[in-house]
This record gives C-alpha cells, structure tokens and sequence, in this order.
C-alpha cells in the first residue's frame, strides 16, 4: 500500500523528479512530491518530517491535520476517511466537503489545491495516487458513485500502454501506482482486468499484467528478493525488491483494498517459482510477495528504511542499527493478513503495539489511519492499541466527526464490502429487504390457509 511516508522523505531528490515529470504535467498531470528512497508518492517520511518543522500555513477548514497539506493534503484526507470507517466513525460534513471540492472536473485529484474553486487547467498537478486513494475513501461515505466515476474515468484515461499507472500520466508504470489504483477500481466495483489498453481490445494489457512484471521470480539466482516486488526497473532493466512495493502488491494482487478485513489464518506462504514459458497469475505473484515479507519480519519483527539517496542509515548512529519502517511495517502486517498469513504477522503487530505511539503523534491523521488498518485487519481493537485509542487520536487531528459508534464485536468479511459499497446502510438497507420480503411472505401463506376448506 502507498503510505504515509513517501511525500517529503527525500527534498534533495525532489528537484530531479520534477524536471523528470515536468512534461506530463501538461497531460494533466503532476509535478510530483519529493520522494523518499525509491518511490515517489505521497505521503510524509518519519526520518524528514520528524526532523524538518513545516511552514507555517493557513490549514482550510475541514482538513484533518496541522502540517503543510501541498504534498499529501488528499492522501491524509483520504487515509482519515477510511480509518474513520474502519473504525465506525461518520465523518465530518467539512472533512467530506473538503475531500470533494479537491477533485477537478475531469476527475482526477492533486495532492492539494490551495484554491479549489479555481477551473483546474493544464498545469494543474493531478496524479494518479491522490485520485485512486479518494476514491476509495468516498467509496467508505455512501451515495458517491457518479461523483466516483468521473474519477475512475480520469483514470482510465492516463494508464499506460503496459496497462498499468505511474505517478503522474505520462511516466513509467510503478508499482505503488498500479496497486492502488487498483485498489480504486476494485472500491468502485470496476473489475481491472476489464481495464485494457487499447481501450477495447480484448488482448490488450491491463494493471495485473503491469504488476506482476514488477515481481521478482522465486528462482535460485533470486537470492532474498525472491518474490519479492520492485518499485520499478533501474535503468538495466534490473528489479531489486522493495518493501513498500510489496506490501502495496500483495493487496493488489489479491484484489484487496487499503482497508481489509479479518482472514483466517492458514498455512506459512512459500514462494513458488514459475515455469519458463508462463508469467505467475496475480494471486501467486501476491503470496509470493507474502513469502517475501514474512521472511522479512521474522528476523526482528520489523522492516527496516533504505537509506535515502546520498545518504546511510548510519549516518545518524550506529552503522549497525537500522532505522526501524513502521509504516512499512503495519502495511506488511495488513498484506500479510489479507492474504491468510497472519500468524506471520503476529510479531510484528506487538511490535507496533509497542513502538507506533510517538511515530503517529508526529506523522498525524495518516499515521494513525495506517495503524487502525493493522488492527482492523487483525481483528484487534484500535482503540486499545498498545494502550493507546487510535480512534481518539485520529478524530483529534480534525473536524469532530458526526458519531462515533460504540465498540462492537468485530464482523468479518462482509464489513469489507460494506466499506468498499458504501457502509453499514447498505448492509442495514439489504437486512430491512429480507425482513419485509419474510414478513410479506408470512402474512400470504398465513392467508392461504384461512382460505382453504
């Protein structure tokens, strides 16, 4: 899943991604945020913007959180919604306002807009990240469909020949992008292997094509990035595994959204190599990347942050203590369920129950948000996460929410769809149907017998 640590990780790299991005600006796209290690997207990195204090801004109403939105205004907007749906809060009338008068009229978002009544034009910076995680948190409020699909039009109209998305239109697929786009079209009940380049052509390349191009075989020569995900290919063509991308793939692969509900737990994941002449399908490709992750944990309960560009992990301290991911950390522990792997998981969630708390306090709305979708995938209470109320703290960070719903015994799946449709009305909406239709069914049989001789 892309996450709350990739918008302003690496500010001495961001320059570069501009002048790399700058001509898909003008495809409606963005000029994207600074990227932290390997992936542009965005959304904080605890390393830079726990050290870096953010100028002091005017925050709009509705928005949850106090530091600069321009780089990650939607996605930690975004991220809040689905935390606070996971969690059985109702939002906010302003979040909500907020989070739509973002969107362009053809649909697609930027990471922010200062001045969201202005027509967006050609040199509004859209990108695909801020729109594909809108639409999955609207798809959590209940009665946006048309205001959704003009967004998933936007979307259909930027992927890549090799059917999946980069960052901004116009640049190399990758495969944070692909997967929560993905995830989009899934929350919108778009099927993505319906999704084709050329539009039409039954042939043609869709987004699991792109995505399991960007996972790395389960063969010998592997070593331990076997089935493992990249970012995207270095300039040889070369893949080398990246945590981010994995976990974000996993979901993806298995057609699962950022918000993912409870599975049953089975046996350990194993990589499985494929044949010569065939491609691994999503799903394999997704439980490889969870043999990749599973392994990655179960050294220290964690993963760990790539040193960003120029720099190490030891520059700050010892060379022999990495800096810990959390971020990373609890979308592994989400991927790791959601595929039926969660006892793989179960370290690294105590592991986060005891090191998150600070982590989120400084990152903000999307941090906690990341932190509640561990738990809701792990069937834990966000509100005693380690002894810290996830919920609490995420309202806190913005408008008071219209409700928040007393805890209640944790559903299963059916809550996910629940989600992805638009919420418990639909379910409450689909009950109150079957009581009538039983009660109407009942009234009928009762009257055929009083008529009978």
């Amino acid at each position: 899943m892309t996450t709350v640590r990739r918008c302003t990780a690496a500010l001495a790299v961001s320059a570069v991604l501009c002048v790399v991005f700058a001509p898909a600006a003008f495809a409606g796209g963005d000029v994207p945020p600074p990227a932290s290690g390997s992936s542009p997207d965005p959304s904080p990195s605890p390393s830079a913007s726990a050290s870096a204090p953010s100028p002091v801004v005017k925050l709009p109403r509705g928005l949850y959180g106090e530091k600069d939105p321009t780089y990650d205004g939607v996605w930690r907007q975004s991220l809040a919604l689905l935390g606070q749906a996971a969690s059985g809060v109702r939002p906010a009338n302003d979040a909500v306002r907020w989070l739509k008068k973002q969107r362009c009229a053809n649909g697609g978002f930027a990471a922010f807009r200062a001045d969201p009544a202005a027509p967006c034009d050609a040199s509004t910076p859209i990108d695909s990240n801020s729109t594909a995680v809108a639409v999955q948190a609207l798809s959590s409020l209940g009665d946006q469909r048309p205001f959704m699909t003009t967004s998933v039009a936007w979307l259909r109209s930027t992927q890549n020949k090799d059917g999946g998305w980069g960052y901004t239109p116009g640049a190399p697929s990758d495969a944070n992008s692909t997967s929560l786009v993905i995830g989009a079209l899934t929350s919108a009940g778009v099927r993505p292997t319906s999704m084709r380049v050329p539009q039409g052509d039954p042939d043609g390349k869709h987004a699991y094509d792109a995505l399991v191009g960007l996972s790395i075989p389960c063969d010998a020569g592997s070593g331990a990035d076997a089935g493992a995900f990249a970012y995207q290919p270095d300039q040889d063509g070369k893949l080398t595994a990246n945590d981010d991308a994995t976990a974000a793939a996993v979901l993806a692969g298995l057609g699962k959204r950022l918000v993912t509900a409870p599975v049953t737990a089975g046996a350990a994941p194993t990589c499985v190599p494929s044949t010569a002449s065939r491609r691994p399908s999503p799903e394999r490709a997704a439980r490889n990347g969870a043999a990749y992750l599973a392994g990655a944990l179960a050294a220290t309960g964690h993963l760990d942050q790539p040193p960003l560009p120029g720099t190490s992990n030891s520059d700050a301290g010892d060379a022999s203590a990495p800096t810990p991911d959390i971020g990373n950390t609890a979308d592994a522990v989400v991927a790791l369920t959601a595929a039926g792997y969660g006892d793989q998981a179960t370290g690294a969630l105590e592991w986060l129950k005891k090191n998150s708390g600070t982590w989120a306090q400084q990152q903000g709305p999307a941090a906690y948000a990341q932190l509640i979708f561990a738990a809701y995938a792990t069937d834990t209470d966000p509100r005693n996460f380690g002894g810290i109320d996830l919920v609490e703290r995420l309202n806190a960070t913005g408008p008071t929410p219209r409700s928040v719903a007393p805890p209640e015994p944790r559903p299963g799946n059916a809550a996910e769809s629940a989600i992805a449709d638009g919420g418990a009305a639909v379910l409450l909406w689909v009950a109150g149907i079957g009581v009538v239709a039983a009660l109407g069914t009942a009234f009928l049989l009762s009257r055929r017998k009083t008529r009978q001789p």
